[in-house]
């Protein structure tokens, strides 16, 4: 048998025939299709009237919160210009402030060393200079006391003026610190208003709008308007209070130099009138050593002469005495009854007694002349070192002390 013709004579298989309906079910098949029909086209009218208001519904509401957000938008950027045109206006007075209060600091600093540098060196070298009185002059006087005392009124006034410069840096510090701040916070709402402008302009429309698709919030901000606005207040209210505080500072300063340099220039003064009553005391003894000087050179002359006038007397007696003795002696040699006692005899002897007697009487005055002469010659010395030392004085009290203290100048810088 031959297989190769198997295929042309294998089976074809026929589908089955199609069923076969009456004419009633015709009918209703037609008149179900024309129902389902109608049905489907009320669903769609009703499907699309629906669409239509749930379309100018969310048109409208879409409107209205647009509307709304741009309004809340408005009203944010309105709030943030009116803050952040008072933290500036803030700002400015604390800069301003901030600057008087620098120059303030200054005039502290320029007073501190004013007297460092020049007052409290010339009252020191004056107290220094003093020290080379000589004698008697160098004694514990009413200008050694208010010098001393004008030198620890300058160092008090250091010491108060250097505790409230380090007051016036810390404050200055605080309001850098609160300048620092309100930058901040200045850069952080300007960054804002730039943001909500942009919002402003924003539209539905525009080709830069994007989806966002995350799962995380898309606002991350947990920060209360209550508290965002607490802040600011905060921080305005903090920048017054630093205001408060340095113009405060400013007026202790104008008080407290007012005062040190009020304190400073009674005490200079009643120093220099210290050193114009010391001076006219030593100027006062200094004249009547000078004219006891005079007038004890005038006596101490005046006794020269005398001991040489006495000294003269004597030689002049000691004649008399040589003579009333050589006729004594002469008349001692008469012979037998001519060497009786002759009135002649009684008044050579009682010359020569009144002369030794008066002798005597001119060598004690002698001695006592020349011992005042030592007495004055000595008190003539003293007197002319105790004028040159209270000239030494008024050297150092008029001419060093007194001039080095013109130069120094007491005043609110």
């Amino acid at each position: 048998m031959n297989l190769t013709k198997i295929p042309e004579n294998a089976l074809v298989v026929l589908p089955p025939a199609p069923a076969r309906f009456t004419l009633n079910e015709w009918y209703l098949n037609n008149r179900e299709r024309f129902r389902c029909v109608l049905d489907q086209q009320q669903l769609a009218d009703k499907i699309l009237g629906e669409s239509d208001r749930l379309r100018e519904q969310v048109t409208e509401l879409c409107g209205l919160q647009k509307k709304d957000v741009d309004n809340k938008l408005k009203e944010k950027v309105l709030d943030i210009e009116f803050i952040k045109g008072e933290i500036e206006l803030q700002r400015k007075e604390v800069c301003t402030e901030l600057d008087n209060l620098e120059t303030y600091l200054e005039r502290i600093n320029d007073a501190a060393n004013s007297l460092r540098e020049k007052c409290l060196k010339i009252c020191k070298k004056c107290v220094a200079l003093r020290e080379f009185r000589l004698g008697i002059e160098l004694c514990h006087d009413d200008v050694e006391r208010e010098l001393l005392k004008e030198v620890d009124v300058i160092t008090g006034a250091q010491k108060l003026l250097q505790r409230v410069a380090e007051e016036a840096s810390e404050q200055v510090r605080r309001l850098r610190s609160t300048i620092y701040f309100m930058d901040r916070d200045l850069e952080n709402k300007e960054n804002v208003l730039k943001i909500d402008q942009r919002n402003l302009i924003l539209a539905e429309t525009d080709l830069s709008l994007s989806m966002y698709h995350g799962f995380t919030p898309l606002d991350p901000a947990n920060i209360t308007y209550e508290e965002w606005e607490e802040f600011t207040v905060r921080n305005i209210e903090n920048a017054g209070k630093e205001l408060t505080s340095a113009r405060q500072m400013r007026s202790y300063v104008d008080t407290l130099l007012k005062q040190v340099i009020e304190d400073l220039w009674n005490q200079y003064n009643i120093v220099n009138d210290s050193f114009r009553r010391r001076i006219e005391e030593t100027k006062e003894a200094k004249t009547k050593m000078e004219i006891q000087h005079s007038e004890v050179v005038r006596q101490a002359n005046e006794m020269t002469r005398n001991i040489h006038r006495l000294q003269k007397d004597l030689a002049e007696k000691e004649g008399f005495m040589a003579l009333a003795h050589t006729r004594l002696g002469n008349r001692a040699q008469r012979p037998g009854m001519e060497l009786c006692r002759d009135m002649a005899g009684v008044f050579l002897e009682s010359s020569i007694r009144d002369l030794r007697e008066f002798m005597v009487g001119v060598q004690s005055q002698l001695a006592e002349a020349q011992a005042c002469l030592r007495y004055l010659l000595k008190t003539q010395i003293q007197l002319e070192e105790d004028i040159n030392i209270k000239t030494n004085t008024l050297k150092i009290d008029e001419v060093e002390c007194m001039t080095m203290r013109q130069g120094m100048d007491y005043h609110s810088f």
